[in-house]
């Protein structure tokens, strides 16, 4: 690679990173110390919702409700359960008006009312053993969560004749929060030491493997302090912490394996530590930068919507994956310095080769992953086509998806909070809670009023109408649908209340309201998402590859391989297959969410792994001139690597996903499927085929493009070209899977 084709400043780079390493250590532990004062308590201040679109019209209402009505937005339900008796006993009545008196009196708390005080039928379950009383918790999630621990003791539990258990939209979101947490330190526990026996097999040294378990801690450490300073300035979503670990152990161990098997394969070649280094972070460095880039890119895009639940995680996930980015780049080269040979101390797998003869050298690395790409491009229309069938196969359960709200049921059966809406779900009228309100604005008289609610009763899907409740110049009604609160004819009742025409202004709120207004914005905004996507992504990879045709690849590849993921969450998720297995509720329906986090997510992890392979190829095309040699070197020096990486991640995952809430459950289960299939199936089997099928037109570009890209570009390629040989010079990798 010539001088002009260096990104400016790597040289200076390399300097100041290998000048004073001590220093460069020192620095970062005391700023890990600040992080970890800085970051504590976090999670308290994050919140358990934001899956509404907040210039929605179904936002603007709840808000006005809330404000003028703020017994029209229950939010806290306790659910008297009178045993063998009836909810009508005077016994079980005067205890029951007795508890409402009590709640209406407690700080923080509006909005008190009940079966027992208003009669209505819908209050009281099918049996007539049990009823409710409904009130409302002030505040936002913080206040509320805290009046919520502050007086559930007083109520929950047995009071003379009745049992009490507590439930409702502020309950749900305080337990849910609170699981969220326990389980997140949970999945770090069973994740780190496994995390850590997988690094001792794939480096062999206790020593290296212990570097990239740092960087992942000093990652997920330093975003938790940004994540405390921007709960200052907006909402973030507690889901955020659980993308926190994920992603900064995952991506931290990714960017650290790619640099110590560097560092590892120049020492062995007789580099001495500081050059290796230095040759390290110009050609693995450079990869490693331009990979966070191409993550962060894909994580990026979920700042274009509304939700503040996925620019949540944007936010956690562009902090963490530049920090583990920057922590692989200073520290890492740093404490490499400073180890120097001693990097290959501790090397654990002398313990299982005792009395056995070390079969593999460095010029037996890899070879089973050649031996793979050789065979994959013999037969390259067959594995083209066939691992084609098989992805889009296992996608098409998608074709099936329902999207729906996170509710109760994102929470264990057994968690209070589920219980208690179970029970109104399955034994109260109507689907109290279910309803919908139309927020009247504007000064109207009693006929007109009456006029509007005899023509929203006559609408198909109403099943009941009660109100107006009138204050000044608003008013509201409650509307109750047929059918389940969210269903396809909730959702269709919902626009016909609002093109139902009124003498005064009219908004509809109501939980499905809120997920037409979702669908709608993300369907808005997706295609913007992913057009960013596509088109910064097809410009970074053309600056890796200096190809037109790779970076379609790459994308159109990459897209492939996450359709496994998104068939596996209808079939498992939505229609509730293994859902007695993995320990979950299925709602029927995919919470609107959560396919754009799953796609942005992964697609930026795809993409990582695309760009170790594709550095490879590139580097070995520049160095021999010959396609299929660079593919099978390509694939050679990274297959043991990236699986590696992916199975890492995918353990990080898969402890993410041992969590009891169904949304977590489900994002960590399908990252790690998603991590897995594009390892093991797009990166051995697709790419090798693809490419061999393209030939050596894969590396083509007009002239002003190539222009461009020896002017700009990035490449690991040092060695000037080499005549072509048959086989790829041995490796002299110490690191990564044996064949």
């Amino acid at each position: 690679m010539t001088e002009v084709n260096k990104p400016p400043g790597v040289g200076g780079w390399t300097r100041f990173v290998t000048a004073r390493p001590r220093l460069s250590l020192l620095a970062a532990l005391v700023l890990t110390v600040l992080a970890v004062l800085a970051g504590s308590g976090v999670a308290d201040r994050l919140g358990s919702g934001g899956w509404e679109d907040p210039a929605a019209e179904s936002t603007y209402a709840t808000k006005a409700l809330e404000r003028e009505f703020p017994g029209s937005q229950p939010n806290l339900l306790l659910l008297v359960d009178a045993g063998a008796a009836s909810v009508d006993d005077p016994a079980v009545a005067a205890e029951a008006e007795r508890l409402a008196a009590r709640l209406a009196g407690e700080r923080g708390v509006t909005g008190v009312g009940s079966y027992w005080q208003s009669g209505a039928p819908a209050l009281r379950a099918k049996d007539g053993h049990q009823a409710l009383i409904a009130a409302r918790i002030t505040g936002d999630e913080s206040a509320a969560g805290d009046t919520l621990d502050r007086i559930a003791p007083r109520y929950r539990g047995a009071h003379g004749a009745v049992e009490v258990t507590i439930g409702g939209p502020v309950a749900v979101r305080h337990e849910m929060q609170t699981i969220i947490q326990e389980d997140l330190t949970r999945a770090e526990l069973i994740a780190l030491p496994v995390t850590l026996v997988l690094l001792v097999m794939v480096f062999g040294s206790a020593v290296a493997a212990l570097l990239p378990l740092g960087i992942g801690i000093v990652a997920i450490l330093g975003t938790n302090a940004l994540l405390r300073g921007l709960t200052e300035l907006t909402d973030v979503s507690v889901f955020a912490l659980n993308l926190t670990t994920a992603l900064g152990l995952g991506l931290a161990i990714d960017y650290a394996l790619f640099i110590v098997r560097r560092f590892r394969e120049e020492l062995s070649g007789g580099a001495e530590p500081l050059t290796a280094v230095a040759t390290t972070l110009r050609t693995a460095g450079r990869t490693v930068l331009f990979s966070a880039l191409t993550v962060a890119v894909s994580l990026a895009a979920m700042l274009l919507f509304p939700q503040y639940f996925l620019r949540s995680f944007a936010y956690a996930g562009i902090a963490v994956v530049l920090l583990a980015a920057a922590a692989a780049l200073i520290l890492l080269p740093a404490a490499l310095i400073l180890l120097g040979h001693r990097v290959n101390s501790l090397d654990l797998r002398r313990l299982f080769r005792r009395g056995r003869p070390e079969r593999s050298g460095p010029a037996e690395e890899g070879r089973g992953w050649a031996r793979t790409a050789t065979l994959v491009m013999r037969r390259a229309p067959f594995f083209a086509l066939g691992t084609t069938a098989v992805l889009v196969l296992l996608g098409l359960p998608f074709l099936g998806v329902r999207f729906g709200t996170a509710d109760d049921r994102q929470l264990p059966a057994s968690a209070e909070s589920h219980v208690v809406q179970q029970h109104i779900r399955d034994g109260f009228p109507g689907n109290p809670g279910g309803g919908l309100e139309v927020l009247a604005e504007g000064r109207a008289t009693e006929a007109q009023y009456a006029a509007y609610k005899e023509r929203i009763a006559a609408l198909p899907g109403v099943r009941s109408v009660a109100g107006p409740l009138v204050e000044g110049d608003s008013a509201y009604f409650t509307v109750l649908p047929r059918g389940e609160a969210v269903d396809e004819p909730a959702q269709a009742l919902v626009g016909e209340l609002r093109a139902t025409k009124a003498p005064f202004g009219t908004r509809v709120t109501g939980t499905a309201a809120v997920l037409v207004d979702s669908k709608d914005a993300i369907g808005e905004r997706l295609p913007w998402a992913a057009l960013f996507i596509t088109v910064v992504t097809l410009f970074l990879v053309f600056l890796l590859t200096g190809s037109v045709l790779i970076p379609v690849q790459a994308v159109l590849l990459n897209a492939l391989s996450l359709t496994a993921m998104f068939g596996a969450v209808v079939w498992v998720f939505q229609d509730g297959h293994l859902s007695g297995l993995l320990g979950f509720t299925s709602p029927g329906s995919i919470e609107t969410t959560l396919p754009v986090l799953m796609f942005c997510v992964a697609f930026g992890l795809s993409m990582d792994y695309g760009v170790f392979l594709l550095s490879r190829i590139k580097e070995e095309y520049d160095h021999s001139g010959d396609h299929e040699q660079a593919v099978r070197h390509g694939v050679r020096r990274t297959g043991g690597l990236i699986t590696a990486a992916a199975v890492i991640l995918a353990v990080v995952m898969v402890a993410i996903g041992t969590s009891r809430v169904t949304n977590t459950k489900m994002l960590g289960l399908g990252i790690a499927l998603a991590v897995l299939m594009d390892a093991m199936i797009v990166r051995s089997l697709l790419v090798p085929a693809v490419m061999r099928l393209t030939g050596r037109a894969t590396w083509w570009a007009p002239a002003p493009l190539r222009r461009f890209h020896r002017r700009f570009g990035l490449s690991e390629a040092e060695a000037a070209p080499a005549p072509a040989t048959e086989e790829p010079a041995p490796a002299r990798d110490t690191v990564g899977a044996r064949s």
